[in-house]
């Protein structure tokens, strides 16, 4: 939705999800109709910034359109915005620009305190446990060499994983254990959901983390006591068993509504208007005190605008993030409407915190981040000595260039200067340290830093043995194993996962990221020229294909014959992304040139991607090309084949909701008249939700199951 601004002057300030839905309330029928091309239009628009602090955008002959953010660089009152046309306020000039505007996160910096329209929440608890009210104090600056910028999440992240529940679940390295290991934690016991409504999935589906932009749950266990709240935006609400208020229940059924009209839209359609009444519904959510559904659908809208820009060079790769963020909205709004009592749904206020001590940290690997809107950078990936992982991020705009040059740039934490390239391969003490929600280091006021000396990169890939992201406060940890080279398959490789006598899975090697700017793709194609080389690998499992691996970095295996000979300044690790494999860093005889075609031998030794990808095909199209889309395997009979495909692969239940989906996506119910008889899309809703949540239980059954044997 929002289009990158390259060459049209200073970006567009953030604006307050109430002011712009309330903007977009006001135009009338007609204007809304042309709401989304006036929006499309400012993509090209020069946005002009005044020494006052304030933009100006031409919108017209006799139209121009100011924005005056507050001291925070935030619009968070209409006050702010003014057009000079004759039906301003209600005009369409002012609400293009709030649309075309960044979505400000409604949690306020504390030298701000509240904002003028926070009220306070359902039921404040009067005194939590571990929280200060709010007060002015030193602002949350970003550790980066260039100043703040956007701050998009690398693009093989996933944005949410199912919290398993209580009972375990078993090894899940072929389907059918994959398939009881989702009924286990619930998922697949929900099946297609009929008629009666959708209230099945109030008790049988699992939990889903929240996206960090999303807002963490609550935080428990022995977590809390290791660090101490450093601020809040208000009270949080208590705790406690306990149903819902009635406030609560409208405010999670009104963001149901929305959330349910988004999906059967699809994100080629969902434009200005359906954003905006979805920001609607989330601000009367934080007025209920429902902050994690407040945060998943301001992600929502986020993920859309980014999905919606037509000259996004990476929307193509967001389908995933937006998924994520739509069924845990979705799947938390469900619950809460039907009265669950589980005090998580209702999430806390996303706050940093200052772990008790010096926080040593060991560097691990350096990450190139390219974004949606021309953004590019780096993240230095650190772990602690318990296994919990830290990031340094320095992402700005410039593109991959800005990436590849980001990699031996500067990073200052106050006083201390050092480069990403040195603290990776590195360590460091931070005293005072202040740690965002998502697990990024801030160079708050009273933060100290020291470098110090860092440890095995053998050490640091042990630490990933638990798939689980750690409580709030923490980065999700990355994925690491040993591998022998099969051979190489175009761009990716073949590689067999060493697993000790046993011979281990065949999985797949995929670059992090294509651009030629960065080394990933040139890396890979050396190490697919050397079968039987053994490497120890570091990176994300692709969300799509859980038997694909896109790696960050690689390094020798201890003891082992055939491995890499890294120079001793690189520690055992090579950044994939940045440092470039040569001859001298293979064993002798192994510098052999790419070969032009996958070695026959390697053939029958090819990973075979999980029937779960047409189940997932399915979900992300419904979700990109709304109800429509997804009726169409429906319609042109390919749904037989691809539900045999399922249950031979031994989804059974899989294959149910693969057949629901479309023949609900597909149904029109209508009167005697020919007319449409009623709108069923609430069932719509709740059958791809169930869909969606089996998907996500089964494939991090399987990713367990592979990954972290």
């Amino acid at each position: 939705m929002t289009p990158p601004r390259e060459d049209t002057g200073a970006p567009l300030p953030p604006v307050a999800p109430a002011v712009s839905a309330a903007a977009v309330e006001s135009l009338t029928t007609r204007l809304r109709g042309r709401l989304d091309q006036a929006v499309a239009s400012l993509a090209t628009t020069t946005v002009d910034l005044a020494e006052d602090g304030t933009y100006g955008i031409r919108c017209g002959a006799d139209a121009w359109v100011t924005l005056a953010p507050g001291p925070s660089g935030t619009i968070t009152s209409p006050d702010q915005a003014r057009c000079t046309c004759l039906l301003s306020p209600r005009c369409l000039h002012r609400a293009a620009a709030l649309a075309a505007s960044p979505v400000a996160d409604t949690i306020p910096s504390r030298e701000q305190g509240p904002s003028p329209d926070s009220d306070p929440p359902a039921d404040p608890d009067p005194s939590p446990e571990g929280s200060q009210p709010a007060g002015p104090g030193p602002s949350a600056a970003a550790v980066s060499s260039a100043g703040p910028g956007p701050d998009p999440s690398p693009e093989q992240a996933p944005s949410a994983a199912v919290v398993p529940s209580a009972k375990p679940v078993p090894s899940a390295g072929h389907a059918p254990s994959a398939e009881g290991a989702a009924s286990a934690e619930g998922a697949a016991s929900i099946g297609p959901v009929s008629s009666a409504g959708p209230a099945l999935l109030t008790e049988a589906a699992p939990s889903v983390a929240a996206a960090p932009s999303a807002g963490p749950a609550l935080p428990t266990g022995p977590a809390v006591r290791a660090v101490r709240t450093v601020s809040t935006a208000g009270p949080v609400p208590p705790a406690v068993p306990g149903r819902p208020s009635a406030a609560q229940v409208r405010a999670a059924g009104g963001l149901w509504t929305a959330a349910s009209a988004v999906l059967a839209a699809g994100a080629v359609a969902a434009g200005a208007v359906p954003q905006a009444e979805l920001l609607r519904a989330a601000h009367t959510a934080r007025l209920a005190g429902l902050h994690r559904a407040e945060g998943a659908a301001l992600a929502v809208v986020r993920h859309l605008r980014s999905t919606r820009d037509p000259q996004g060079a990476h929307r193509a790769h967001r389908a995933d993030e937006l998924v994520a963020a739509l069924r845990e909205l979705l799947l938390v709004t469900h619950r809460l409407k039907a009265a669950d009592p589980d005090p998580e749904l209702i999430g806390g206020v996303p706050h940093n915190h200052r772990p008790d001590g010096a926080l040593r940290l060991y560097g691990v690997c350096r990450e190139p981040v390219v974004g949606p809107g021309g953004a590019g950078g780096v993240v230095t990936h650190l772990v602690d000595d318990t296994g919990r992982w830290y990031t340094l991020r320095d992402v700005g705009p410039g593109g991959p260039a800005r990436a590849r040059r980001a990699g031996t740039a500067h990073v200052a934490v106050r006083s201390f200067l050092s480069d990403h390239e040195r603290l990776s391969r590195g360590g460091l003490v931070v005293t005072g340290a202040v740690v965002a929600p998502d697990g990024r280091l801030l160079a708050e006021r009273g933060v100290r830093a020291t470098f110090a000396a860092g440890r095995p990169w053998a050490d640091a890939v042990a630490a990933t043995a638990a798939p689980d992201r750690p409580g709030s406060g923490h980065a999700p940890p990355l994925t690491g194993c040993d591998v022998r080279i099969v051979a190489a398959e175009g761009e990716e490789v073949l590689v067999r996962v060493l697993t000790g006598d046993a011979p281990g899975p065949t999985v797949r090697l995929a670059p992090a990221h294509r651009h030629p700017a960065l080394a990933h793709t040139v890396n890979l194609r050396r190490l697919g020229a050397c079968p039987g080389l053994e490497v120890r690998v570091l990176g994300r499992v692709d969300p799509g294909r859980v038997t694909t691996l896109r790696p960050l970095a690689v390094g020798p295996v201890p003891g082992a014959a055939t491995t890499l000979r890294l120079p001793q300044e690189w520690r055992d690790r090579a950044d994939l992304g940045y440092d470039t494999l040569a001859d001298a860093h293979f064993p002798a005889g192994a510098h052999c040139p790419p070969p032009p075609r996958p070695r026959t031998a390697a053939a029958d030794a090819r990973p075979v991607d999980s029937p779960l990808r047409r189940i997932r095909d399915l979900v992300e199209l419904a979700v990109t090309g709304g109800r429509r889309a997804a009726a169409e395997p429906a319609r042109d009979g390919d749904r037989a084949g691809h539900v045999a495909a399922l249950r031979r692969g031994g989804f059974a239940t899989g294959a149910d909701l693969f057949a629901a989906l479309g023949a609900v996506a597909a149904r029109r119910p209508r009167d005697a008249f020919g007319r449409p008889a009623r709108d069923d899309q609430d069932q719509y809703a709740a059958q791809w939700l169930a869909t969606a949540v089996y998907l996500t239980g089964t494939e991090t059954a399987l990713a367990r199951g592979l990954w972290h044997r």
